[in-house]
């Protein structure tokens, strides 16, 4: 019985073993299957990529720089409207003092003329004098100031002409008379002074005629 054999030129089939291990024996290195190779590296240079990273950029600033402006100018209005409260609290503060403080002194102004007209006539003596000069200085102290005087040109706003008349001494309207002074605090005036005023008079320039020659006859 003759038993056939394989040829020289072929080969035994047997079973074929895979070595799935992670871990090569050999090096000891984890071993990367095929089909989990990893990804390419991006290129070197930048590319695409890259212009539209800094185009994206770019326009985060400039949206960051836009509100960084709106809320600086916010801040500058909102400082302005503060500005302007606190001026205008300021000036209804000192408004509502002075007419408070002018409510009292006017009060009082009656006291003062009465001591304006005894000094007037040699009769500030004594003790009175020097309750006088006390009252005067408080009230000045207040702020309260008298004003009119002969000579000072005329003004509507702080006087009131109770007599007018005219006057080659002068070259404008001007007081001539202080028949009663007036007093204010700061601008506000509690009391207009009253005068006696004079105009210009238009025919103290005038040159008269002079006397004709006699006529002697011939």
């Amino acid at each position: 019985m003759v038993t056939s054999s394989p040829s020289e030129g072929e080969e035994k089939e047997g079973p074929v073993i895979r070595d799935k291990r992670r871990i090569d024996p050999e090096t000891g290195e984890v071993r990367v299957p095929a089909a989990e190779s990893p990804a390419p590296e991006a290129p070197a240079d930048g590319g695409a990529g890259k212009t539209a990273k800094t185009d994206k950029t770019d326009e985060e600033v400039s949206a960051l720089q836009e509100q960084l402006a709106e809320r600086i100018a916010d801040l500058q209005r909102l400082k302005a409207e503060y500005d302007n409260y606190r001026r205008r609290v300021e000036r209804d503060r000192v408004a509502v003092r002075e007419q408070a403080l002018g409510q009292v002194l006017s009060e009082l102004l009656p006291v003062l003329d009465d001591i304006g007209r005894a000094r007037d006539h040699d009769e500030l003596t004594g003790g009175f004098k020097s309750v006088a000069e006390s009252l005067e200085a408080v009230t000045g102290k207040l702020g309260l100031v008298r004003y009119g005087e002969k000579g000072e040109p005329f003004d509507p706003n702080v006087h009131e002409a109770l007599m007018h008349s005219l006057s080659a001494d002068v070259t404008e309207t001007s007081v001539v008379d202080v028949l009663q002074p007036g007093y204010r605090i700061g601008e506000r005036i509690l009391r207009a002074a009253r005068v006696a005023v004079a105009d210009p008079d238009p025919d103290a320039g005038e040159d008269k005629p002079a006397d004709e020659p006699a006529d002697d006859g011939e």
